[in-house]
């Protein structure tokens, strides 16, 4: 897995690479100082997303819980196709804008609170992906993504991936995308193409670093997407056990960097 050093010196540097920190990186940002934190969490955090978005894919006709805008282009291809349009799929955008801002709220709270983000929106999306778990269970072994239960179940799914996205940005400053692979992609690829071109050592080392942490998160999002369709189609909705027994894992990590950084200080 990489080291992600870039993440660990955003964070000892606070917001905006300002020496010494600020109130802001001090409470809100996690510790990802902890070298197991650093280098697994965004990995894990990738397994889950992968994991949720084939499972609600597969489970809830062509619903994606993670790359929300693949269901703009799911719901135009049935409108063309002159099928009726998802319930699902037309909430799907507007139900993750709301939750990324009301996520956001949540997060300044806790920053006017002086309470580290991390684990408390972890938490959330944990909750969210259970709720998503026992809805599915409750709707038995056949399902139909159209009532009123699936509707609900998927957007808690796609609730728990808007606290994702959200975190990563909020409390996991400085690391890739843990759920939209396309920029991902795009940045290890020309990464890539500078470690083999630049003649610029600097240059070539800080694409290094890159290409590690965008692969790393690649294949996490790889490995999620493989195991979630392979468990989805033995036990359907209930393989969403999968991606909650890796966020408490996500949660464990998180809790190590914390417990670190607070040690750090003392």
């Amino acid at each position: 897995m990489p080291n992600y050093g870039r993440l660990r010196r955003a964070l000892s540097l606070g917001t905006g690479g300002m020496p010494g920190g600020s109130k802001r990186a001090d409470f809100v940002m996690p510790s990802a100082d902890n070298t197991l934190a650093a280098n697994w969490l965004p990995f894990v955090l990738s397994i889950v997303a992968g994991s949720v978005d084939v499972i609600g894919f597969l489970a809830l006709d062509g619903l994606f819980a993670a790359h929300i805008t693949g269901n703009i282009v799911v719901l135009a291809a049935r409108l063309v196709a002159g099928e009726d349009a998802s319930l699902s799929h037309l909430l799907a955008v507007p139900v993750f804008m709301l939750v990324l801002a009301l996520t956001r709220l949540l997060a300044g709270w806790l920053e006017r609170a002086r309470i580290p983000s991390l684990l408390p929106l972890l938490l959330l999306e944990l909750l969210l992906l259970i709720g998503f778990f026992v809805l599915g269970l409750a709707d038995g072994p056949r399902i139909d993504a159209n009532a009123a239960p699936m509707v609900l179940a998927g957007m808690l799914g796609i609730s728990a991936m808007a606290v994702q996205n959200a975190l990563v940005r909020i409390s996991l400053a400085g690391t890739p995308s843990t759920a939209v692979m396309t920029t991902n992609v795009t940045v290890f690829t020309i990464d890539l193409g500078e470690i083999w071109l630049a003649q610029d050592p600097g240059r070539a080392a800080k694409a290094r670093e890159r290409a590690r942490s965008t692969g790393s998160a690649i294949a996490g999002f790889i490995i999620g997407c493989a195991l979630g369709a392979a468990c989805q189609r033995i036990v359907g909705l209930r393989s969403l056990a999968l991606p909650i027994s890796f966020l408490v894992t996500a949660m464990a990590l998180g809790l190590a960097g914390t417990r670190q950084q607070s040690r750090s200080r003392t």
